[in-house]
């Protein structure tokens, strides 16, 4: 089978290769790959910034019809379409796993990062992980809520959204265009985005973000201060740091800011301000089964519709160039199909 594995020097590109998987272990199924999406986490994996591994399968928001049930497995079966998402499995008896935050799991394994992903022709998934895909939700579409739709839908719970408070979307590519939507639809907030692509701030306003704010040509924090009074919360994606020390400005008293993004550095934190304001800053890492079945579903229902763009496998370090520099509206998906 064809696969994009990450190069020996980690130069934060793949190359396409021939691989062979095997048959699924206990509790494994095989999957024959439909979709998959490019994330900006495969491009840290490629770059090595979570420590390198070379010859590794990326990939994260990937979808695929199981061919193969290994041993013991009773919840997956032939031909059912499933995912293939960053938390591939944690081990099922820990803290963090019984309390509804398995992906926390100290002994987690992260598709397309300490196993093989999804960026492949066939891959091998932990079959009790593998979140079924409803079967009125396009596939195309269902690969960026594998991963971008979820992580966006578990940071907008992580603020304690109430309808009618504002919050921020900080950074409305690929993650941030699901999150207005899950935003306004889902939870009925009112939305600010903030980019600073022209752009993907028009795609944005077109998908009825309330307000647009551009911080190259703008006084965001002044902004928001005078129309809403600051935001109740702001989630942020953008791998930018200045990112995170603008968002934590815009918000109110007792206002929450969702890190989500993870560019290198550090936020700074004004003391006086999280302390007098009663500020909290909280880190929401993707999002759980449960919480994937739930973004799937709301997905389904039309509540959020992701922008995709089908290319071959071919043209993944294509993708790669295209996604560095900011010129993705949404999500490049890989179709398996295409030559």
């Amino acid at each position: 089978m064809k696969a994009a594995v990450v190069r020996a020097n980690s130069d934060g590109y793949v190359d396409i290769v021939d691989k062979e998987l095997g048959e699924p272990g206990y509790g494994e199924v095989k999957l024959k790959m439909e979709y998959c999406g490019l994330c900006h986490t495969d491009i840290h994996v490629a770059s090595g910034d979570f420590g390198a591994v070379p010859g590794r399968i990326i990939g994260h928001e990937g979808v695929g019809r199981v061919v193969a049930l290994g041993p013991g497995v009773t919840s997956r079966h032939l031909g059912e379409r499933v995912s293939v998402a960053w938390f591939q499995s944690g081990c099922g008896d820990c803290e963090y796993c019984n309390t509804g935050n398995e992906t926390l799991c100290r002994a987690a394994k992260n598709s397309g990062f300490s196993v093989d992903g999804g960026m492949a022709e066939e891959a091998i998934v932990a079959a009790d992980y593998a979140v079924p895909v409803p079967d009125d939700l396009d596939p195309v579409q269902a690969t960026s809520i594998t991963c971008a739709g979820v992580t966006m839908y578990k940071g907008l719970k992580m603020t304690d959204p109430h309808p009618g408070e504002w919050v921020a979307i900080v950074g409305v590519g690929g993650l941030g265009n699901l999150g207005l939507q899950y935003a306004r639809n889902v939870f009925g907030l009112h939305t600010i985005a903030i980019d600073t692509s022209d752009e993907k701030l028009a795609s944005a306003k077109e998908l009825g973000a309330d307000m647009t704010l551009n911080p190259l040509r703008d006084d965001i924090v002044q902004i928001i201060k005078d129309k809403v009074g600051g935001v109740h919360a702001a989630v942020v994606s953008a791998v930018n740091k200045t990112a995170f020390d603008t968002a934590i400005e815009t918000l109110r008293p007792m206002g929450r800011l969702v890190s989500i993004a993870l560019p290198e550095g550090d936020m700074q934190l004004n003391i006086i301000k999280s302390v007098l304001d009663g500020i909290v800053v909280v880190g929401s890492l993707v999002g759980t089964r449960q919480d994937l079945r739930e973004a799937f579903q709301f997905a389904a229902e039309g509540k959020a519709v992701p922008i995709v763009q089908t290319r071959p496998l071919s043209e993944l370090n294509d993708m790669i160039d295209d996604m560095k520099a900011g010129k993705i509206i949404g999500r490049d998906v890989v179709d398996f199909s295409l030559a």
